[in-house]
């Protein structure tokens, strides 16, 4: 991926600080968020205007509506699928509940969102995983809301642009969740298939069954600086394998080293890569 490395290298002084918003005037009663790696405190409305990035480079997590508004061109998003809802197949004791908690915390009905929307005028479909949704774990609607993303956009001859955050499917839908696996690789196989491109970017944490289907499965892999991407966890892979295992293991950095991740792309210079791999896949569609 050397023509992206290029491609993010700043051209002076003033493109440094890539694609940020104007930082709002805090005032001293208005809540903080400690940064994890500098312990810096700052304000949340400091946060927001820098993505959820702190100054020290920290990525902190986005909720699924301000990806997509930070990422797409104002006003062109369209959502898709929202009626596609929860379901408890095997009637889990307890599931229900839950479902009303996340939604409560969220705000969102499922832990996806889909819709069209232009990035830097290129059209594309689009997907972003809401963390704050049983930290964005696939069941059986998440897997459809995905699958039926796909199936448009081959209809269509559109591109794929999709964020990733996920705790793996969703145990308290049994082997309908990991159903989901197989349904969505299907979907962007067939994508594929019509000479259409698949974009995806792991956020932290990407994990579980939506690392080992459609979250790896894109043309391009792009991921956020130290988001943790990975199948089992890494205490359990040691205790089975008996191993220490390496510095830096399941980072996005230590994926990339290791051919599973073609580039890192800090979340203000994101938008910007996005639009040129659109645009340069659109082109060759268009010759």
């Amino acid at each position: 991926m050397a023509f992206l490395n290029f491609r993010l290298q700043p051209k002076n002084e003033l493109e440094k600080g890539g694609r940020t918003s104007a930082l709002i005037q805090s005032d001293e009663s208005e809540p903080e968020k400690k940064c994890p790696n500098c312990h810096r405190e700052t304000p949340l409305s400091e946060l927001a205007g820098n993505l959820n990035v702190c100054t020290c480079g920290y990525h902190f997590r986005m909720n699924s509506r301000q990806r997509i508004s930070a990422m797409t061109d104002k006003g062109s998003f369209k959502e898709m699928f929202d009626d596609v809802t929860f379901s408890d197949p095997i009637g889990f004791p307890g599931y229900e509940g839950k479902i009303e908690s996340a939604k409560n915390l969220s705000k969102e009905k499922e832990g996806v969102i889909c819709g069209t929307a232009t990035i830097g005028g290129e059209e594309c479909c689009i997907f972003a995983m809401e963390p704050y949704f049983m930290m964005g774990s696939m069941g059986t609607a998440v897997g459809e809301k995905i699958t039926a993303l796909f199936e448009y956009a081959t209809e269509h001859k559109m591109s794929v642009v999709g964020f990733t955050v996920s705790g793996g499917a969703r145990m308290q839908e049994g082997l309908f969740s990991l159903l989901q696996m197989a349904k969505t690789s299907g979907a962007v196989k067939r994508h594929s298939d019509a000479g259409l491109f698949y974009l995806t970017i792991l956020t932290d944490p990407t994990t579980g069954g939506v690392t080992a289907s459609f979250a790896m499965e894109g043309d391009i892999i792009l991921a956020e600086p130290s988001a943790t991407v990975g199948f089992a966890g890494a205490r359990v892979i040691e205790q089975t394998t008996k191993k220490p295992l390496p510095k830096g293991f399941q980072t996005s950095e230590f994926m990339m080293k290791h051919g599973f991740v073609d580039a890192i792309v800090n979340r203000q210079k994101q938008r910007t890569v996005i639009r040129h791999l659109l645009k340069v896949h659109n082109r060759r569609e268009d010759a």
